[in-house]
């Protein structure tokens, strides 16, 4: 067999395919009627899915234990899966297909003997999920490629407007030398004590045990998958009432304060005020948030900007408060983590170690420290900022695009999802430790309408 061609896995694709560190994303496009399996043929052929190489290639091995990519001829009838009984019991569909996709999330790998891509099309619930290995690329290449199959419902011959949100943080226009000094001893004092609490966390140091927190093994466990529904009007009139604040510090306080009202609900005794809940934030590396262009993306020169995973990470401690007179404190006290972390290069130090632990000392080991990290942590977070324009695919409306990963050794695992002024939470749970995540799901939901009333009085 000629290997003349084969094309070596990147740091994050070699990561992504280790027993302890494989993952799956999965996303759900609900649609208003159900797509006939002709017509999602056609969109996915006409996309550029087809044409991206590494959807036309397999994972192989050399005998070295080396993973590459090896271009094969593409049978695209082999990568979609219809189901057209039902997959579930009773009348909600959204409820059936995060059944259906939290099945998917412990169960279900991906066929190594084609390309590592396949849709399902769920005929019965109006849905099709399309599952890429994350050793493809991470969730905003996946998510962008996907939507090259859709069209703007309003103007049917363009494609749909991918969203900038733009950070409300403002600059100083002329900086002095003393504040440029300050600034640069802060990054680099902040990178210090981050990277430092990184290593802790992989070697020895935990979140305290309770119900959020899981620990090794529990990516094996039964997960249920609940979603939590936001407006994004919501959100930017929580932002305004705080100066300087984004988006994401009202996602991150709407967590601290779900979390909180979750812990509450549960009756515990031991939990006491300020305790920490520490996640994992998945960080876009990328020079702007959201999803890309694909022609962008796909460009060989593109660095950063291109397809892959460029992602880092980032420790993100909440804390347990009673605190209901004022909600936005919640906010505040995120938006102080969050502007310190952002001043720092936690997440650029993050990716480009893990590729320096790759290159010399393997995979495996960078696979086992992300695990420990992720058994001594508590959750993890994602944001996608997605199209603005209502979409369709064969000319049937989305209503929704939610996405999720493969297990993780945390009990909560949330990615949110923006489309057309919406953003959707998928919460994957252990659902041996959270029997109930309709509950956390309406924690965030009321988090969130506490905060706008709150702010609107202001």
């Amino acid at each position: 067999m000629n290997t003349e061609h084969d094309e070596p896995l990147s740091p994050g694709g070699r990561l992504f395919v280790q027993p302890a560190t494989h993952q799956v994303i999965n996303t759900a496009f609900g649609l208003e009627r159900t797509i006939e399996p002709d017509a999602l043929l056609t969109a996915i052929s006409d996309s550029l899915i087809t044409k991206h190489p590494r959807f036309s290639s397999l994972l192989v091995t050399d005998s070295d234990g080396h993973e590459h990519w090896r271009k094969v001829e593409l049978d695209i009838h082999r990568h979609v899966i219809v189901r057209p009984d039902p997959v579930g019991e009773g009348d909600n569909n959204e409820e059936i297909v995060n059944d259906y996709l939290a099945d998917l999330a412990v169960s279900s790998p991906l066929d190594t003997n084609k390309p590592l891509w396949e849709f399902h099309l769920l005929t019965a619930h109006k849905c099709v999920v399309m599952r890429v290995h994350h050793a493809l690329g991470d969730g905003i290449s996946i998510v962008s490629l996907g939507i090259t199959m859709c069209r703007r419902l309003d103007d049917p011959e363009q494609t749909p407007t991918i969203e900038h949100l733009v950070s409300s943080t403002q600059k100083a226009e002329n900086p002095g030398r003393l504040e440029k000094i300050l600034k640069v001893l802060k990054m680099v004092w902040f990178s210090l004590m981050y990277a430092f609490e990184f290593i802790i966390r992989a070697v020895w140091v935990k979140d305290r045990k309770t119900v959020l927190r899981g620990g090794e093994g529990v990516e094996l466990w039964p997960r249920k998958i609940a979603t939590a529904k936001f407006s994004l009007q919501d959100m930017k009139t929580v932002k305004n009432v705080v100066t300087n604040a984004t988006i994401n510090d009202v996602l991150f306080g709407v967590i601290s304060s779900g979390l909180s009202k979750y812990l509450d609900s549960r009756l515990l005794d031991y939990i006491q005020e300020g305790l920490q809940i520490t996640g994992v934030a998945l960080v876009n590396l990328r020079p702007s948030p959201g999803l890309k262009d694909m022609k962008e993306l796909m460009k060989k020169n593109a660095g950063t900007a291109g397809w892959g995973n460029k992602v880092g990470f980032m420790l993100l401690p909440v804390y347990y408060h009673r605190n209901r007179s004022d909600p936005l404190q919640y906010l505040k006290r995120a938006k102080l983590m969050m502007d310190r972390k952002k001043l720092s290069m936690e997440a650029f130090l993050s990716h480009h170690i893990g590729c320096f632990l790759m290159k010399f000392f393997g995979a495996k080991f960078a696979s086992s420290l992300s695990y420990r990290v992720a058994c001594n942590t508590s959750f993890t977070f994602s944001n996608v900022v997605g199209p603005r324009d209502e979409m369709t695919v064969a000319g049937i409306p989305i209503k929704y695009i939610r996405t999720t990963i493969s297990s993780l050794p945390h009990a909560i695992i949330m990615h949110i999802m923006s489309y057309a002024g919406k953003a959707d939470m998928q919460i994957l749970v252990a659902k041996d430790l959270i029997p109930d995540p309709e509950k956390l799901a309406k924690c965030f939901e009321d988090a969130l309408l506490e905060m706008k009333e709150y702010a609107v009085q202001i």
